[in-house]
């Protein structure tokens, strides 16, 4: 039996992996800073203490901690995007450099939001396009910080995550809320790219990643992007709206504003390749949208 850590772990994707591996077996703890269950530990993300002991029986480190990027780019929320990162990153590094019996695999969450926004080319992990704004500049810099540290005993792999939609998180909640209420056409002219990927298979991406002892960069995708018009017609297909609204991109940013959210999460085309997963061999299980809309939207 294997045991996992999973720091930043009590929201929609840290839930989605505890359900998975436990299903499997697997002793699961979750470094939060709110403990309420038996396997809650608690930390606050910054300073070393007892949490630290839990890493010495760890086999997998699974770090998902930061704040959400669905928020207003204040000056003060790119700080708390950027240290919430940046400084757990440092902290489980130093955690693990201390330990005498280190966790043999620490993957680390980044985003597919590092490359630059592409209709046309398909950025891989080895020809992908690093771009030079905000959230690209916050993905460099936590992968700076993983890549920093050096832990001879323990594996290392970033996670270049794309778009998850689930039951109980991600985007598809919001977009169900669109569609059935008439808005869920698409958003701009809908040409832009997006990189998804079914909750299931991103715990079997990580799963995968585990049991192959693999390391490095990989792209947490679906084998193929759709457009974002594809994406909202063929979730009122699944749902069974006949008519949804479109967003022109001003529409798109005003709202943006008054939710308290960035236009860009909807405005960039994200064309993102899971070659290295592809070439390890990795199946998935739901590679076309409609068939993952139907299996989270079946009652």
């Amino acid at each position: 039996m294997k045991t996992i850590t999973i720091a930043g772990g009590s929201g929609f994707l840290g839930q989605v992996l505890e359900n998975y591996f436990s299903e499997k077996g697997y002793t699961i703890y979750i470094l939060t800073r709110n403990p309420k269950r038996d396997n809650d530990i608690k930390w606050n993300a910054k300073d070393l203490d007892k949490w630290t002991s839990i890493l010495e029986q760890t086999d997998v480190l699974i770090n998902l901690t930061g704040k959400s990027v669905d928020c207003r780019y204040t000056e003060a929320n790119k700080k708390l995007i950027h240290d919430s990162r940046i400084d757990s990153t440092r902290l489980l590094g130093l955690a693990i450099t201390n330990c005498k019996n280190p966790p043999k695999t620490w993957l680390n969450m980044s985003t597919s939001t590092i490359y630059e926004g592409s209709y046309r080319k398909e950025m891989t992990e080895t020809n992908g396009d690093i771009g030079d704004d905000f959230s690209m500049n916050i993905a460099k810099s936590w992968e700076a910080a993983f890549n920093a540290i050096e832990t001879p005993k323990t594996k290392k792999v970033i996670l270049r995550t794309s778009i998850v939609i689930g039951k109980n998180g991600g985007a598809l909640i919001p977009l169900k809320r669109l569609t059935k209420f008439g808005l869920g056409g698409k958003q701009w002219h809908g040409k832009q790219k997006v990189s998804w990927i079914h909750e299931t298979d991103f715990a079997r991406a990580i799963d995968f990643i585990i049991g192959r002892k693999l390391e490095g960069i990989f792209n947490i995708v679906s084998p193929k992007p759709i457009t974002n018009r594809i994406l909202m017609k063929t979730l009122r297909k699944v749902m069974k709206v006949p008519f949804g609204l479109s967003h022109p991109k001003w529409l798109l940013k005003m709202g943006a504003q008054i939710i308290g959210t960035e236009s860009e999460l909807v405005l960039k085309s994200r064309n993102v390749i899971p070659e290295n997963l592809k070439a390890n061999g990795f199946k998935y299980k739901y590679r076309k949208i409609e068939d993952a809309f139907s299996d989270l939207l079946k009652t």
